[in-house]
């Protein structure tokens, strides 16, 4: 009714599920703000917790986005539910928005790349500063797929003359099976990507 999502052209057959897009950018921005703020509101991490990590992340004005994603993904852990595993796979980036939000609203912001200049998009963009932290998303669907991960990863990267990138996957296999790190690995060209794997 007021022009925020429209029909995606993902599918030409009438019979489908209609699939639908938000429509422009800005839409797109105010929506993710609106909805990582909600839940923001809904499960507030208590506020002197909340300054604490944040004094602990940014350290001297520069953001380090390792310790911030090691945090998350201990966060997730205590949160994590086999029950909720179906919203989390269609919601995470959502997840690390509202956790990002308190830490960077001030000196820096986030946003969503819409598109580069390769017509490929990126997840996650957070400007901290004279920093820029690149942030790939992705569900671990096997060794292949990572390594997929990480050439896309690479590719935005060098799109945006990075030399570190980071990694945020969510393994939604059984317990036994699960496997959780957060380490760097080095990757071509000397370019270092930071991964995480919850």
């Amino acid at each position: 009714m007021y022009g925020y999502i429209e029909k995606s052209n993902l599918s030409s057959d009438m019979e489908a599920p209609a699939h639908v897009v938000i429509a422009n950018k800005i839409f797109e921005m105010r929506l993710a703000y609106y909805f990582s703020s909600r839940d923001e509101n809904i499960s507030r991490i208590d506020n002197a917790y909340s300054k604490i990590l944040y004094n602990e992340i940014t350290q001297n004005g520069v953001f380090n986005m390792e310790l911030c994603l090691q945090r998350f993904s201990e966060h997730y852990q205590e949160l994590y539910s086999e029950t909720d595993a179906p919203f989390l796979e269609r919601h995470g980036r959502l997840l690390l928005l509202s956790y990002l939000r308190p830490l960077v609203s001030g000196a820096g912001f986030y946003h969503i790349e819409s598109q580069l200049t390769n017509l490929k998009r990126m997840d996650v963009v957070v400007d901290f500063g004279a920093d820029q932290f690149i942030i790939e998303l992705k569900i671990w669907r096997g060794e292949a797929a990572l390594s997929k991960a990480y050439e896309q990863l690479l590719d935005y990267m060098d799109v945006k003359g990075a030399q570190t990138g980071y990694l945020v996957i969510f393994d939604f296999r059984e317990e036994k099976n699960r496997q959780r790190r957060a380490e760097w690995v080095q990757a071509r060209n000397g370019k270092m990507i930071f991964e995480v794997l919850m």
